[in-house]
């Protein structure tokens, strides 16, 4: 699964869209990269320009971002409201799907080191990559701005992580560059039945982490209570890590409250919302719905589903498709105007929809296409289909179990086994294409040039590691279909018995996928050179054959007796 990184550089021109365009041009000639938006302000002189795509072709577009903007904008001339100390002020990385917040650390690092070795500007690392504690924040490495960097540089305290450490000629027009890793920041408007700006701010304030300023008798304009050194008292609000205020839409005639959740991992939008209604409610307001303002990861939203779907007391093993729309219903995100989710959900937006899927066909064009005198669906894949086939049974008996009248309350016991299904499901839907690219990859391996001695060392190599990823891939099919087999196995125990008979077709399925799945593995050892390796594959392909074949007989007896 792709690895999705966002980067979210903010450079020093807002008013001329001449030298923008030229810096965000670069952005598009990286190939893997896609540019979702550009977002100019001319008071402040800025413009936040936002993309996203796989790490490497992210980390280099940053670059000729950051290249690109020290050679058309001269901080010596910038004037604008916003703090800054650079022609690309800040570049702070975002991990959004399959990439973990310390990998996206390495990969800001990487950017900062090459940035600062390459293009000779000083680089300040913040937030999650700083390498001292006083460098997390990001004001504290811009403080003094552009006009205090000369000083800033020199002194020991202060030496960029990367990049030099002199107000030279160089740095004199490009300033000094800010690069982090930080968390996910979702822009997320709430509606309200009112039209009052200041009801608005009373829930915003019941909220947000800064909650409101304390005052003696507890209400709005009463006299502030002071701390020891004269500081006006905060009383704080619900959730951490969310920033909020009320305001008037005059577009739709309501009053709103538009949030900043900083870190979605501290506080989702889901518990946002519903602590906004819990808040508004005790007010006497109703919550209508709410509005997203840019785009937010696809696991936020299933996320929302899920805990929606859990005070329902309703089963979690269900297709993503239908969670986003449980996810949209429940936040009321189509309250004010339509959603769609391919606009606002960013992997759908990433997805390339030219990619031609196997998987995308629906069954009759991919039973054609089997058919055809292709060698590609093969054997691999249809193995794999079978075997998402047959979990989904198993899927299937869960969820109607789930569901049962009078066992209500066992329905997180079928919805554990539901959601493992649905994953088990996935995998086996991405071997469905993968089985069929492990062949291409093949194929590719020997089109390789060999004229030269490098180059059949070089082909030989390619055909070595294309042909274990296609003996380990059907491998992979096996070992997870046979995992599938856990869940079939449990709903013939304790499922709905009116399904028992779909949890044996279940397991029917897994075993053929097995066995399909193992017959690949043999046909792609065969030949192969690496005695050692292909021992220890078909060792496995026997194993896990033998323990199949025992289990499915047990699984379908069982069935059988209870008919």
């Amino acid at each position: 699964m792709k690895q999705l990184i966002e980067c979210v550089p903010n450079i020093s021109e807002g008013q001329n869209p001449d030298i923008i365009k030229q810096v965000t041009n670069v952005i598009e000639t990286v190939d893997g990269v896609k540019l979702l938006d550009v977002d100019p302000g001319k008071a402040t002189n800025r413009t936040v320009i936002t993309f996203v795509g796989e790490p490497q072709p992210v980390i280099d577009a940053a670059y000729l971002v950051i290249q690109k903007a020290a050679e058309v904008i001269d901080m010596s001339k910038h004037k604008g409201e916003h703090p800054r100390f650079g022609a690309t002020d800040v570049c702070p990385l975002v991990p959004i799907a399959n990439i973990s917040m310390d990998e996206t650390v390495e990969w800001a690092h990487k950017l900062a080191e090459r940035v600062g070795n390459d293009l000779n500007i000083p680089v300040y690392c913040y937030e999650n990559a700083a390498r001292e504690e006083k460098r997390r924040n990001l004001a504290n490495n811009r403080s003094g701005e552009y006009e205090g960097l000369a000083k800033k540089l020199v002194d020991p305290d202060w030496r960029p992580d990367f990049g030099p450490a002199e107000f030279n000629d160089r740095v004199k027009g490009s300033g000094a560059t800010a690069i982090s890793a930080r968390d996910f920041l979702v822009a997320y408007n709430i509606n309200l039945n009112t039209t009052s700006t200041r009801r608005a701010n009373a829930i915003a304030f019941d909220i947000r982490e800064a909650g409101r300023i304390k005052t003696e008798n507890g209400k709005v304009g009463g006299k502030k209570v002071l701390d020891e050194n004269g500081e006006p008292v905060r009383v704080p609000g619900k959730l951490k890590a969310v920033k909020g205020i009320g305001w008037f839409i005059e577009e739709y005639g309501i009053a709103q409250i538009s949030y900043n959740l900083t870190n979605i991992s501290i506080t989702s939008v889901h518990e946002a919302f519903d602590e906004t209604v819990k808040a508004a409610t005790e007010r006497g307001i109703r919550v209508t719905g709410s509005e997203l303002v840019g785009l937010i990861p696809k696991q936020a939203m299933l996320d929302a589903a899920d805990y929606f779907l859990s005070k329902q007391g309703r089963s979690l093993g269900i297709h993503e498709s239908e969670k986003i729309k449980i996810a949209v219903k429940s936040l009321g995100l189509d309250d004010l105007k339509p959603f769609d989710p391919n606009k606002s959900v960013i992997e759908y937006v990433m997805a390339n929809k030219d990619e031609k899927r196997l998987i995308d066909m629906d069954l009759v064009a991919f039973a054609d296409e089997t058919a055809s005198e292709s060698p590609a669906p093969g054997g691999g894949s249809i193995s794999a289909y079978v075997g998402a086939l047959g979990v989904s049974l198993g899927g299937m008996v869960a969820n109607l179990s789930a569901h049962k009248r009078g066992w209500d309350d066992r329905w997180e016991e079928y919805s554990q086994w539901a959601v493992k299904a649905q994953n088990i499901k996935d995998k086996m839907l991405y071997f469905v294409d993968e089985d069929t690219n492990s062949f291409n990859k093949v194929m590719d391996a020997f089109r390789l040039p060999k004229g030269s001695d490098a180059e059949k060392a070089a082909r030989k190599d390619a055909i070595n590691k294309a042909t274990k990823y296609a003996i380990d891939t059907p491998l992979a099919v096996m070992k997870t279909a046979y995992e599938s087999m856990d869940i079939m196995n449990e709903m013939s125990k304790i499922g709905l018995e009116a399904s028992i008979s779909d949890a044996g077709v279940g397991a029917m399925c897994a075993l053929t996928a097995i066995r399909g799945a193992g017959l690949n593995v043999k046909i792609n050892c065969s030949g192969f050179e690496d005695k050692e390796f292909v021992e220890d594959r078909l060792n496995q392909a026997s194993e896990i054959i033998a323990k199949a074949r025992v289990l499915e007989a047990e699984i379908v007896e069982r069935a059988e007796s209870k008919l």
